[in-house]
């Protein structure tokens, strides 16, 4: 059985794409064959480690104004290559389950706070229970230095309840909005006051501001701590509908099938809230491979550059144009625009948009130019002011290097530029696209044609 089809649309969706050899060596695979491979690849946890130093313990009070300059400066560079060394993962792991879940709770747990060695914990937290136990993963968030700075939780304390924390717990990263009160949110955000962490960036219970009285919390009364409340709050099965509606938009489509939410919940919340067994229904579910849920996703920024990437073996001269596309494009990794995180979806494009996301991928397979546009910093901007004029250093800046020989070994031999269109884009391009792929003599010529089509926009 020849399943070409649904191979590739398993590795659209849980992972960045696959490689025509891959593809062309696993399409007589069954699809569980597929599913534990991919879950067998990334079952070892690796942290990004490319931040080492907590550079807020560089203030002091009283500094020169260019030593603080200096620090601001090498914040700046700590969250570029924080940023880069996550692309560069994404790109090159055998782990694609791993980092496509991680890239999933990322969103989820949107935090966005201007200490890299944070963010880095917290990514490493969401990596290493992508896969893992829900409950888990919510309780080892919400102690992490960079959740609980953000969410202003540092400053939760009996007697000035600080209710952030507590509210978007519920709202955004459990329950969703109309499954708790008013008084759920002022109750529970008094059983988290003490929670808190220290200097080294570890968490730390404060029981001097912790509020020891009795809490009514959905209906309950008890003298209730932080992790009591994360344990009433899954043990609601709204929870395991809300993370499963989620993972459905992420996964299979935007437009909601209440019956498939269902069934996947169910099986997530007879799990305990393992993540793993949740995902392998997913894969194995006949209706994943249904037509209406192939190429109906728009890539989100990240996915079209990880998967450019993953596919043309790119090495950037200057990583740091990645960051100047995630800006330009809408996705900027560690900096969601609130704490909702990224829409997604249809919200990542419009007329705009499209057409430069059509440009991106020439430009970064042929060595072209590019100016960006709109979304730029200040500190960018001021650059593109000054380069406007100087072209060939905005081309230095932009300029990657594909490894063609690498793509061309993983094309086999005799394979039409038919088969090189199917492979390439998801939807099947119209057979006008096809016509046009077939006359092309050139393979480079033909991929930079079809990875410029509205249609690779989609997986």
């Amino acid at each position: 059985m020849n399943n070409f089809k649904q191979i590739k649309h398993l590795y659209a969706r849980a992972a960045f794409g696959i490689r025509f050899e891959d593809l062309h060596d696993h399409e007589h695979w069954s699809v569980k064959k597929a599913v534990k491979k991919l879950f067998k690849a990334s079952e070892v946890n690796e942290p990004l480690l490319a931040i080492d130093e907590n550079i807020d313990l560089r203030y002091r009070l009283n500094q020169m104004e260019e030593t603080r300059k200096q620090i601001q400066q090498d914040r700046n560079q700590q969250e570029k290559k924080l940023n880069t060394a996550w692309i560069e993962r994404m790109g090159t792991t055998d782990a694609q389950l791993r980092e496509k879940l991680t890239l999933f709770w990322h969103n989820h747990f949107a935090c966005n706070i201007g200490n890299s060695l944070y963010a880095q914990q917290l990514n490493n937290v969401e990596r290493k229970n992508a896969l893992g136990n829900f409950k888990t993963l919510v309780l080892e968030v919400s102690k992490t230095p960079a959740m609980l700075q953000f969410l202003n939780n540092q400053q939760n304390q009996k007697g000035h309840p600080n209710e952030n924390f507590a509210r978007e717990l519920m709202e955004l990263f459990t329950l969703g909005r109309g499954n708790y009160t008013e008084d759920d949110i002022k109750q529970s955000a008094r059983a988290f006051t003490g929670w808190a962490f220290d200097r080294n960036g570890e968490f730390t219970f404060r029981p001097r501001v912790h509020d020891e009285g009795e809490k009514t919390f959905f209906g309950k009364t008890a003298n209730f701590c932080g992790e009591d409340i994360i344990d009433t709050i899954l043990a609601r099965k709204e929870c395991a509908s809300f993370i499963s509606k989620k993972l459905y938009r992420y996964l299979v489509n935007d437009t909601i099938d209440e019956n498939h939410v269902k069934q996947m919940a169910d099986v997530f919340y007879n799990s305990n809230y393992e993540i793993k067994p949740l995902l392998e229904y997913i894969f194995t579910a006949d209706w994943f491979y249904e037509d209406k849920n192939i190429g109906n996703l728009i890539k989100s920024p990240v996915e079209l550059l990880v998967g450019l990437n993953r596919q043309f073996y790119i090495s950037y001269q200057n990583p740091d144009v990645l960051i100047q596309f995630q800006r330009a494009l809408g996705q900027l990794l560690f900096r969601p625009p609130n704490v909702a995180g990224w829409a997604g979806g249809r919200n990542w494009i419009d007329s705009s948009s499209l057409m430069y996301r059509m440009k991106i991928p020439s430009i970064i397979l042929n060595a072209g130019l590019i100016e960006f546009e709109g979304k730029a910093n200040p500190e960018d901007e001021a650059y593109l002011a000054a380069t406007r004029k100087q072209q060939l250093n905005v081309i230095k800046r932009v300029q990657a290097q594909p490894d063609w020989t690498k793509f061309m070994a993983d094309i086999p031999k005799n394979t039409s530029n038919d088969e090189i269109a199917r492979f390439m884009l998801e939807p099947v391009a119209n057979n006008l696209e096809i016509k046009e792929a077939s006359q092309i003599n050139d393979i480079k010529t033909l991929v930079i044609q079809l990875v410029s089509t509205p249609e690779y926009q989609l997986c």
